[in-house]
């Protein structure tokens, strides 16, 4: 049986973290801003949901980048690492001058729960956001890979290896 792209998958998988992840990240982190108090709940939940769009897109732009300039169709069976690595750089990078900007021009505003980057005028909150979650699409992305499978260590095989004849030759050791 013919295998298809490995990367197509796990970029559903990604996403699917990405999208997740961050609409609960944005619901959580509202009382650092100061839209939690101003706003009307109608302007709240359309915050929540640009800003989740804009986390997507964010993610999309940037892993699509790294599998241009690093990838390989058999990602992430192949070079996971350097993908993921310049995924989350450059996704970081990007939150933060996003926050810079949007803050500079007022777009929104911290309240005084947000910590901050010290020196800067960019707020902690969203770049943890921005290393947390696609840290842990990235993960769950790696650990249900087909080319891995899932981990079955007390039988010392994984099921991407388990076949009718796989199996036959492990009871034979066992016997």
């Amino acid at each position: 049986m013919k295998r298809g792209p490995a990367w197509l998958p796990a970029a559903r998988r990604y996403f699917v973290v990405i999208a997740v992840g961050n609409l609960m990240w944005e619901f959580a982190q509202l009382p650092l801003y100061t839209l939690w108090k101003t706003d009307t709940v109608g302007q709240i939940t359309y915050a929540v949901f640009h800003c989740t769009a804009g986390d997507v897109l964010i993610a999309g732009i940037t892993l699509a980048g790294s599998l241009l300039l690093l990838g390989t169709a058999e990602w992430p069976r192949a070079r996971f690492f350097p993908v993921a690595a310049v995924t989350l750089i450059s996704g970081t990078g990007i939150t933060a001058y996003i926050e810079h900007l949007s803050i500079a021009r007022g777009i929104w505003a911290y309240s005084e729960l947000m910590p901050m980057l010290p020196g800067t005028s960019i707020g902690l909150s969203p770049l943890a956001q921005w290393i947390v979650i696609p840290a842990l699409a990235f993960v769950i992305t790696r650990a249900i890979s087909p080319a891995r499978g899932l981990d079955l260590p007390t039988m010392g095989i994984t099921t991407s290896k388990l076949t009718p004849d796989s199996l036959a030759r492990s009871d034979r050791k066992s016997s």
